[in-house]
């Protein structure tokens, strides 16, 4: 079984070599508060800055300890595409950094990769993420309604209990506090 395909949790380890594995969170790690942003307008190849993310979440309140999840449509391309597999828009590494910043407890997005699929922006957006011990969630799927349940959400994807593993499938849901 591939640890990082379809909806999964990436762990430090996915992309450093002394990082933590996924076991090495505790389970309270993948769950908290979830701050969506809406990314639907952006356009393909677009690299999610810091600005972006200023916009998008800017009245959604304080976001330490929450869990950012970027909708950025692609999750509804999802095909075996050229478009959907290398043009998808990406968290650029000012945006990451600007995530680590503001002390989230994680970042997920509707695509494969968080970072897209080119290098060095790939790459360097999974290290400024992982290196400051925040874990990332791919492929994740908003559907219709998303946005009237991600007001006053609960995130919440556990990872399979797998030792050493750089990730994990999960399953990701959204609770609404009632």
């Amino acid at each position: 079984m591939a640890f990082h395909t379809g909806t999964h949790l990436d762990a430090p380890l996915h992309k450093l070599a002394s990082g933590r594995s996924i076991d090495q969170y505790p389970l309270h790690s993948f769950i908290g508060p979830a701050r969506c942003a809406d990314l639907t307008h952006l356009s393909a190849d677009h690299p999610i800055s810091a600005v972006d993310l200023k916009e998008a979440l800017g009245s959604s309140g304080e976001l330490t300890g929450s869990i950012v999840l970027l909708n950025t449509g692609w999750g509804q391309k999802r095909a075996k595409t050229d478009e959907w597999l290398y043009h998808s828009p990406f968290l650029a590494p000012d945006g990451a950094q600007w995530l680590v910043e503001q002390k989230v407890k994680g970042v997920g997005i509707d695509h494969f990769s968080i970072g897209g699929t080119r290098d060095p922006e790939n790459t360097r957006t999974h290290e400024i993420l992982l290196g400051a011990e925040m874990w990332v969630i791919e492929e994740l799927y908003f559907r219709e309604g998303w946005r009237a349940a991600a007001v006053d959400a609960e995130f919440q994807a556990l990872p399979l209990l797998v030792p050493g593993a750089s990730g994990s499938p999960c399953r990701a849901i959204l609770i609404q506090n009632a």
